[in-house]
């Protein structure tokens, strides 16, 4: 069991509920180190004044908010301190509310809430259950790291979990990302929804990455003194633009394909007739069919 993040309780009304911050994720990335390539020596980051050129120890190290460039005001520990925190010690929760209103955009970071001692065991238990009956989540104030932080709390299976939460002025407005207005067909449509149907999965834990996968196998090949073996890369599909209901109509087969199926009835609706604008279009792109029909049969990339 790792070392717990952080200790506290859960506030929730009149009850308090000892508990502690655990790690919800793993990291399994691999990590490097800078080495001198001539004698694989590590090379360590310094800590330089920009001013004087001179390295400085941590003590001599401070923080300082630049309000203008060369006009730095020094901020010191002791006055950090002194910022109001009353959630520095507690998990106080200040509403409830139903999960599917909450913006996933707005979730981060993830931890298991772990009951400490005996004496947690009955009102953590009472306000999981709480929670699960209601089909509710719990709005959160709590302080990590020297700052007040907004959080969601919710179950997972036996335990609750606590997803830190961005403060709403925190959100960019997608707006600004979305394209202008464009025109579809309800056959472009009706593609799209029949290629969903095709990738639907009742059970995403099969997923895996393989790019680490593929760099253990690296590291471990070059630590036994091994050529490593030459990785398998699939071959790359065309950057040429295609007719999108001809791209539908090829990933709809090939999906099927891939599960088993014929494929021989993705098309179930016939084919809408195009305007004349979108017809002239589409006969300037002959090539590029021709090649979606010769690549019809090949199957879809993994995942």
């Amino acid at each position: 069991m790792p070392a717990a993040i952080w200790s506290g309780a859960i506030s929730f009304g009149l009850v308090t509920i000892p508990i502690r911050l655990q790690a919800a994720t793993e990291d399994h990335s691999i990590h490097f180190r800078r080495v001198h390539l001539e004698d694989m020596g590590r090379v360590r980051n310094r800590t330089v004044c920009s001013i004087d050129g001179e390295e400085v120890t941590s003590a001599e190290i401070g923080k300082g908010y630049e309000v203008e460039k060369d006009n730095v005001i020094p901020i010191s520990d002791d006055e950090l301190a002194d910022m109001p925190l009353p959630t520095a010690r507690a998990i106080d929760v200040v509403a409830f509310v139903d999960r599917d209103t909450i913006d996933l955009i707005r979730l981060g970071q993830t931890y298991y809430l772990e009951a400490v001692g005996a004496v947690a065991a009955k009102p953590y238990t009472l306000l999981r259950k709480a929670l699960e009956r209601s089909s509710k989540a719990a709005i959160a104030k709590y302080a990590l790291r020297g700052r007040e932080r907004l959080g969601l709390l919710s179950v997972k299976e036996n335990a609750m979990v606590l997803h830190q939460m961005h403060w709403p002025d925190e959100i960019r407005d997608p707006a600004e990302l979305a394209p202008g207005p464009v025109e579809l067909d309800e056959g472009e449509i009706e593609r799209a929804l029949m290629l969903m149907d095709t990738m639907i999965l009742d059970d995403v834990s099969g997923f895996h990455d393989e790019y680490t996968e593929a760099l253990e196998k690296l590291v471990e090949a070059k630590a036994e003194g091994k050529t490593p073996a030459a990785p398998k890369t699939e071959a790359k599909r065309s950057g040429q633009v295609v007719d999108l209901m001809s791209a539908l109509e090829e990933s709809v087969q090939a999906a099927k394909k891939s599960r088993g199926e014929s494929g021989e009835d993705a098309t179930v609706h016939d084919m809408p007739t195009r305007k004349k604008t979108a017809a002239k279009k589409t006969s300037k792109k002959a090539p590029a069919k021709k090649a979606a029909k010769k690549t019809a049969g090949r199957k879809p990339r993994s995942a």
